[in-house]
């Protein structure tokens, strides 16, 4: 069937594809372009939306791209640098600054197509460096924001001209935290463009069987199944479109699984029908040795990505399935944050995008059936596929398990430019009355569309969960070199953290798992298990405080989210906290417990 379509041209923004994932939602089929694709391949669209981009537009980056789209009788949406693209274009101007990152108000100007339905202030999500500060002749301004933390208000953050059927939003309409985001793309995308709503997710699993098939062709594939979401989708889309003999499974206890982890995954796949090919090894000694020595997030997470081939590849020769395609239940997030498309910028290097797994891609040998989805839409196609609710609402776990939780140090604090960081984090928090230290360590964020390894700071005092966040936002926003904040839940007020030196061990593992496990029963005895997307908690080689007991932190990260792209963190409930405080501090070497109260961005939902 001939779908009406809209291109999506991705600039390299954290997001493209999150706004071709909405668009989709509609009803209407949308397709990643790249911005240097020939005019050609874009006249069969009946709209265009620009995306964000790591790139500057008041500096000129990445302008060498196909502009005679401009010249299509087709309306065009831009959204962030996409927006400024088109200001710049016709005839306005963009400055580096009014930097902005968070919840802003949207204040609409008028009646317009692009609002309709909505509200005369509506809630938008911003992260950017760069705005438009004036626009060409035919355009006007159709509304502008407000900040919550008291900011100056920022002009054109939506402009448009209907003469020419070009609009901009500075914010960011396609994550979820602009509120009524979807609706405006709706009224792009149906209202202004007319396209038909004639695509669905039926039609996305007939395209991909087809798909697989071809890539596929009479060989089968062996797919590495963690038992999460992804991989269990992934293995049942595999076996429906190649059948159950041309696919295998194998499960590796990396040994940095939660507590039982393995013996559950294993007994899932056998429910799910997919036993008689299920294989499963303990590689937790190789994993282990590959670890060993390693505090660097990335040095981490590359020995995890390559010991998993590595025992793959092992396992496959010993089965003498050596010639089956890799199979992986990688999701588009995995892809956009190691800079999987050309111009996206290195957030974290996923372990299914290492070098090694990125070379048998281009030689065709990894098959993934996920690869374009978000997690929203893997549950809603396992859903169609009837795989069980309990295995597709699992709180989503990293591939490389509690390798990215447990954190590692060689005992050396990290205190470049400390004494203006804690300057100016004062400054900003002393409005909040609560007591701020910035950590001596770094963690990894996101600030528009750039990878942000920084600090975060520990809050302590009382405050309400409305205090507290504006806090987090507004610390983040103000201080450079800040993008992660934490509120102590442990006594007193800390006067001075120090790393202590930690490796992936056994035994720091074992605490992590144990600490972990009592942070999903208390969930779950507190029946908000099912309304939190997901809550890592995290070993952090770090003693707070100046007294004579030395020990490690332990941070919670209970947060809402939909598709990996954005989070909001949540306030847990004052009789769970209590009992963590009790359960967690009393675990052997743990001395401080924090929850984070950072969105995403400018805070990556892990720590690494």
């Amino acid at each position: 069937m001939q779908h009406d379509a809209i291109a999506v041209v991705d600039f390299g923004g954290q997001y493209a594809h999150l706004i071709a994932t909405k668009v989709r939602r509609l009803g209407v089929l949308a397709e990643i372009r790249q911005p240097e694709d020939p005019i050609e391949a874009f006249q069969r669209y009946c709209g265009i939306i620009l995306s964000g981009s790591p790139a500057l537009s008041s500096h000129g980056e990445d302008s060498d791209y196909t502009k005679a789209l401009y010249e299509l009788d087709v309306p065009i949406l831009g959204l962030c640098f996409g927006h400024q693209e088109i200001a710049k274009h016709y005839g306005g101007e963009v400055v580096h600054g009014g930097r902005e990152w968070g919840h802003a108000d949207l204040h609409i100007l008028r009646d317009h197509p692009l609002f309709k339905g909505l509200g005369p202030v509506e809630q938008v999500w911003m992260s950017h460096f760069d705005s438009v500060a004036a626009v060409g002749p035919e355009f006007e301004e159709l509304g502008y924001t407000t900040s919550k933390d008291g900011s100056p208000d920022h002009r054109f953050a939506a402009i448009g001209s209907d003469s020419l059927r070009r609009y901009g939003f500075q914010y960011h309409a396609e994550v979820d935290d602009t509120l009524h985001g979807d609706q405006m793309l709706g009224n792009f995308v149906l209202e202004i463009c007319r396209a038909e709503p004639t695509w669905s997710m039926e039609a996305f699993m007939a395209e991909e069987r087809e798909k697989l098939q071809a890539q596929v062709g009479v060989e089968s594939v062996f797919l590495l199944a963690s038992g999460g979401v992804d991989s269990t989708v992934a293995a049942v889309v595999l076996k429906e479109a190649l059948g159950p003999d041309r696919v295998h499974l194998l499960h590796i206890d990396n040994g940095l699984m939660r507590k039982d982890e393995s013996r559950k995954v294993v007994d899932m796949f056998q429910r799910l029908g997919l036993g008689e090919h299920l294989h499963f090894v303990d590689a937790s000694n190789d994993f282990l040795a590959a670890l060993e020595g390693l505090a660097e997030p990335e040095a981490k997470r590359k020995a995890i990505g390559n010991t998993f081939v590595e025992v793959f590849n092992r396992e496959a020769e010993a089965l003498g399935i050596q010639d089956h395609l890799l199979g992986q239940g990688t999701i588009y997030p995995d892809t956009v944050e190691t800079g999987g498309t050309k111009r996206a910028d290195v957030i974290k290097t996923h372990h299914n995008r290492v070098e090694v797994i990125e070379e048998m891609i281009a030689q065709g040998k990894v098959v993934e059936p996920l690869a374009e989805l978000y997690k929203v839409e893997v549950r809603e196609l396992g859903e169609s596929l009837g795989i069980a609710h309990e295995a597709l609402w699992r709180h989503p776990f990293p591939g490389p398990g509690l390798g990215v939780r447990c954190l590692c140090s060689d005992g050396v604090p990290d205190t470049d430019d400390f004494e203006r960081l804690t300057r100016e984090v004062a400054l900003v928090a002393d409005q909040f009355a609560l007591h701020p230290l910035v950590l001596p360590i770094r963690s990894v964020g996101v600030k528009a569309d750039l990878r942000a390894y920084e600090h975060p700071v520990l809050f302590s005092g009382e405050a309400d969960w409305p205090t507290l966040l504006k806090a987090a936002s507004t610390v983040t926003a103000n201080v450079l070199g800040i993008n992660r904040c934490i509120w102590n839940l442990g006594p007193g007020h800390p006067e001075s953290a120090h790393p202590v030196p930690g490796y992936m061990t056994r035994q720091r593992l074992d605490l992590l798992r144990e600490a972990d496990s009592l942070v999903m029963e208390g969930l779950r005895r507190h029946g908000i298990y099912d309304d939190i997307w997901q809550c890592p908690t995290v070993l952090v080689p770090l003693s707070l405080g100046g007294g004579d007991e030395e020990g490690e932190t332990i941070v919670l990260r209970p947060i809402y989210s939909a598709r990996a792209m954005t989070a909001t963190p949540v306030r847990l409930p004052d009789a769970l906290l209590d009992e963590l405080r009790t359960s967690i501090l009393a675990l052997p070497g743990v001395t401080g417990l924090a929850l984070d109260i950072t969105s995403k961005p400018p805070g990556t939902i892990e720590w690494e």
